[in-house]
């Protein structure tokens, strides 16, 4: 009897002591914290923007002929005035000289024409000529004097197709691939012979649409773009190294996408960037505003948005956050969090709403925000 009383108060023991057990606070998780804080943050907005060469020349023959020489490496850098192509120049030298030999020919009929009209003045004058004898030689001068005219334009329009035997670089810049080679006949018909950009600066355009400009409108403040700072990101995320600014902004919206074209001016000494090449434009201006700015290492998506830990009297609590801008590697919150408030960044996983935790403030660092 004595042994089944001890069982029974064995087992009565045991969810007592399980209890006991449960009831023992959990050990805290260690965190680590940063204070989100204000920081002045200059609006910024970001674009995808194409490389545009300043000048871009599109190379083509003005006269027709057999193309003699091509005297460019393709991709070189060149100067204006680098000779490109050779057109044979024998039928037009041989248009030159007959043009030559045609004022000559009409100098001296204009000569005589002076000569026969000064002796039937002289008789009209003298009352032995007549009158249609003067006016007959006066016609003929002006008809010789016509004629050197005509001549003298044809000559000179020999010169010029002369000259257009020798093709030279228009602009300064690279050179592209040659689309046709020695012993072709080209023409102004042919097209392109290749394509000349200059490298340094370049432009750069990207879309804004209407509700940015709207938005600027409504500020009530007149917002001088040109004081814009802009910068570039690569394809690969790697940023150029030079800022730009902002030049030219359209007259007119695009109906088909409701914006306008923009325009930044790049220096491109290294010849980074290349025309055509699609980039991504970020725009920064206006005057700046004390925003609370997070760690991006400290945000966390679901499906009701997004969120951060905070450590609020030694356990982790959820603030539901509006981001905003990015700043270096931190995140404007719009709303949801106040200034001072410990913002969970390292030891994250495994947390959940409510859990101890023993937070450390963690020093400021060029990389966390």
């Amino acid at each position: 009897m004595r042994k089944f009383v001890f069982m029974l108060l064995m087992l009565w023991g045991i969810p007592s002591l399980a209890n006991a057990q449960s009831a023992q606070p959990a050990v805290a998780i260690p965190v680590g914290v940063v204070a989100a804080e204000r920081k002045s943050v200059t609006k910024s907005q970001d674009f995808v923007g194409r490389v545009e060469a300043v000048e871009r020349v599109e190379v083509k023959a003005r006269i027709t002929g057999y193309l003699d020489k091509v005297t460019f490496k393709e991709g070189d850098l060149i100067k204006e005035g680098t000779p490109l192509y050779s057109i044979e120049k024998g039928l037009f030298e041989a248009a030159v000289g007959q043009a030559e030999g045609a004022l000559e020919k009409d100098k001296a009929a204009k000569t005589l024409s002076e000569i026969q009209l000064q002796r039937a003045e002289e008789l009209f004058a003298k009352g032995s000529g007549t009158q249609v004898a003067r006016d007959q030689a006066l016609a003929a001068d002006e008809t010789a004097r016509g004629s050197l005219l005509i001549d003298e334009a044809n000559l000179q329009t020999a010169r010029i197709n002369l000259g257009y035997t020798e093709i030279v670089s228009p602009i300064a810049g690279k050179v592209g691939r040659t689309s046709i080679t020695k012993g072709n006949v080209v023409s102004p018909q042919t097209g392109p012979l290749t394509v000349i950009v200059s490298q340094d600066p370049m432009y750069v355009t990207f879309p804004v649409s209407q509700r940015e400009f709207l938005r600027a409108q409504q500020s009530g403040k007149n917002v001088d773009v040109t004081g814009f700072k802009v910068s570039l990101l690569f394809a690969d995320g790697s940023p150029y190294k030079h800022a730009g600014k902002i030049n030219f902004i359209d007259v007119t919206v695009d109906r088909s996408t409701d914006t306008v074209l923009a325009r930044a001016s790049f220096p491109n000494p290294d010849f980074a960037l290349i025309d055509g090449q699609l980039v991504r434009v970020g725009l920064e201006g206006g005057a700046p505003e004390e925003k609370i700015v997070v760690p991006q290492a400290a945000l966390i998506s679901d499906q009701e948005g997004v969120y951060v830990f905070v450590a609020s009297d030694g356990k982790a609590a959820v603030r539901r956050i509006k981001p905003g801008a990015a700043v270096g590697s931190g995140v404007v919150a719009e709303q949801g969090l106040t200034a001072g408030e410990q913002v969970i960044v390292e030891g994250i996983q495994g947390l959940r709403p409510g859990v101890a935790v023993r937070p450390t403030l963690l020093p400021p660092t060029p990389d966390r925000s």
